[in-house]
């Protein structure tokens, strides 16, 4: 497998590195070969070289450094792998970079790359904290923070409807977005090492790209679903006050 890490050096808020790790991690142990190549700042890149992309979190001042170099061709590659079903992991800022536009707090509006109909709206007030969510292939606990208010386009679906948190905007039960193979998230952590589930539906949809007939062997995730235990005993019951049906 050939991972594209876009922007490493610029968003990579709260380890969200670690996702690449995690996916580099439970590959190998299945014997699957990884590569990850890393590419920032004036660096050329050819989506079709890769059957992954992963986009990390960042705050604003580095999102707006980075819609230069969008601007130059990336924003162009990067919309051709969702539409070609390349498997995409965004995450917050990465998440928000792949919509329309950000409009800020204070009313200025950044054109982003467009790839998905989706829009973000910046408030000043920040929300944060652990938060859970279900998805389609199970249930999924994060971290979040972001002031950005995220609004999907009609026929955009959700990654997941909130359990626990605030998710998209905080109004409507939603969190993320998965469109094609394309999966974002504000949940930073970071979240694939949280919850496996979401990690091997990465890497299955990826290798089924070259094999449709690729199935995963099983790992023992015995470790993880502990620590995913204690964080849902200790933060996210405690804040929703209803127990994470699992």
């Amino acid at each position: 497998m050939r991972i594209a890490h876009l922007y490493p050096d610029l968003l990579n808020l709260y380890g969200d590195r670690g996702n690449i790790m995690c996916l580099q991690y439970r590959c190998r142990q299945r014997g699957i070969q990884v590569t990850v190549d890393e590419i920032s700042v004036g660096d050329p890149f050819d989506h079709t070289k890769y059957d992954l992309l992963f986009i990390g979190g960042g705050q604003d001042f580095e999102q707006e450094v980075l819609l230069e170099d969008l601007h130059r061709g990336k924003d162009q590659e990067i919309r051709r792998a969702v539409a070609d079903g390349t498997v995409v992991l965004a995450i917050c800022g990465g998440y928000q970079m792949l919509g329309k536009y950000y409009q800020t707090y204070t009313g200025e509006r950044l054109d982003y790359i467009g790839a998905v109909d989706f829009y973000t709206v910046g408030e000043k007030e920040r929300l944060i904290g652990n938060y859970a969510f279900d998805t389609e292939f199970g249930p999924v606990i994060g971290f979040e923070n972001h002031s950005g208010r995220t609004y999907l386009g009609e026929g955009v679906a959700p990654l997941g409807k909130m359990v626990s948190g605030y998710g998209n905007n905080g109004r409507d039960g939603t969190e993320g977005v998965h469109y094609k193979n394309t999966f974002c998230t504000y949940s930073h952590g970071p979240v694939l090492p949280k919850n496996p589930a979401l990690a091997d539906k990465l890497i299955e949809t990826a290798m089924r790209r070259r094999d449709p007939s690729f199935a995963l062997t099983p790992l023992d995730d015995s470790a993880e679903d502990f620590a995913r235990d204690q964080v849902e005993r200790l933060y996210i019951h405690q804040q929703s006050g209803k127990k994470h049906k699992k």
